[in-house]
């Protein structure tokens, strides 16, 4: 994978802007592959396709590509908010591609979020723009990702270095039965994911899980058994290989890249 743009193709733009993305996206043309089944090269969608940029012609997963210049930050600017939410809520909503480069033209980190983590708490309404602007009242949006579960982040480059494609597409993979999921059950799982996140050490317990009760029943106030949910989520964290059952009552993290 050669992290260096093509800079010959910028030859005769002058917006920032349209450079940029011509570069990105020839890029991930060039360098990218499927996350999900390992397959290349990736194919590109015609211009302006409202919902995506890529796809795979072996397992048709598709993908749409945000990129920004210097490293990679919890905020993502994305379009219009009303647009996000109701894309992320659509049967056919696309996983996506994180890609941030350096002055020089290079990726710096490329990632994937798979779609299943895409939920509305991750999509921040920005405030809508001024009566004085050309598009007053508009309302966009910002991607949050500090809010998905470090299980949601999958790295195909990080901090510049290449991870290996057997690491990748095993990441990918072992959570996809999300997408089998119902909304609530789904969003157990996830809220779970980020309480276990949220423990510093990579060995804990149940116990330490517990400590998130009253957030979770702030979230789920109906629901008056919040510890046998988590027991729950956290077997099924451990029968999909997230996390590794110790026994006790103890769970080790899975860390991103253990095979």
């Amino acid at each position: 994978m050669n992290l260096a743009f093509n800079t010959n193709l910028a030859h005769g733009y002058t917006s920032n802007s349209q450079i940029a993305r011509l570069l990105t996206e020839n890029w991930v043309l060039n360098n990218s592959y499927c996350p999900c089944c390992g397959d290349l090269p990736l194919n590109e969608f015609e211009n302006n396709r409202p919902v995506a940029d890529f796809y795979c012609k072996k397992c048709s997963e598709e993908f749409e590509l945000k990129s920004k210049g210097g490293k990679l930050t919890n905020t993502i600017t994305d379009g219009a908010y009303s647009t996000m939410i109701e894309r992320i809520n659509s049967e056919n909503n696309p996983n996506f591609f994180f890609l941030t480069y350096s002055k020089n033209w290079s990726v710096n980190d490329f990632l994937i979020i798979p779609k299943q983590f895409f939920t509305e708490e991750i999509i921040i309404k920005r405030p809508p723009l001024a009566p004085t602007a050309r598009r007053a009242g508009w309302v966009g949006c910002n991607i949050d990702i500090s809010k998905v579960a470090e299980s949601g982040k999958v790295f195909l480059v990080k901090n510049t270095k290449v991870i290996a494609h057997s690491v990748v597409n095993q990441s990918f993979n072992k959570t996809l039965f999300l997408r089998e999921k119902s909304s609530d059950a789904k969003g157990w799982i996830l809220d779970i994911m980020k309480c276990v996140d949220e423990i510093k050490t990579d060995d804990f317990n149940i116990e330490e899980v517990y400590k998130f009760e009253y957030k979770l029943r702030l979230k789920y106030p109906n629901n008056n058994f919040i510890k046998d949910k988590i027991r729950q989520q956290l077997q099924i964290l451990r029968d999909k290989g997230i996390i590794h059952f110790v026994g006790r009552g103890r769970y080790k993290k899975i860390k991103y890249g253990d095979i």
